[in-house]
């Protein structure tokens, strides 16, 4: 059972690396298939999904919640008998990415202009059914 909930903690951690590289790197995606015309960037799930993602990460930092992703991680390593963040390659490298000491501050202030700026792109290019909202009757 032990090796169960490790394997369940490195499973969380991946999902929650995916969640963050979504974020991110789904930010930069947007830039650039924006000004490349790429028109998939404009899906509606996909940019609902994005912006929903950072107002969470935003959210949590600003009432000081702690990311359940990590809750979960820690819980299942505890029920392993296992101590944080010690243990398999994988476990170990992500959570270098994505675990750093800083104050709270400076935590909500990246997530906060992090979250401005994809609401900025949110208009900028923006997704498919605010364009339609936009449109006017015998536009192409």
């Amino acid at each position: 059972m032990t090796s169960l909930y490790l394997v369940l903690a490195d499973a969380t951690l991946i999902t929650h690396v995916a969640f963050v590289l979504f974020v991110i790197l789904g930010f930069f995606v947007i830039l650039i298939g924006g000004a490349l015309q790429w028109a998939w960037i404009r899906n509606s799930w996909f940019r609902a999904l994005h912006l929903i993602g950072i107002v969470i990460v935003a959210g949590q930092s600003w009432f000081g919640i702690i990311c359940p992703l990590t809750t979960l991680e820690m819980w299942f390593r505890r029920r392993a008998g296992a101590a944080a963040y010690e243990g398999s390659f994988i476990q170990y490298w992500l959570h270098e990415l994505l675990y750093y000491d800083a104050p709270a501050w400076v935590f909500i202030a990246a997530y906060s202009a992090f979250g401005l700026l994809v609401f900025i792109a949110f208009f900028v290019f923006p997704p498919e059914f605010l364009r339609r909202k936009s449109r006017q009757p015998g536009d192409l």
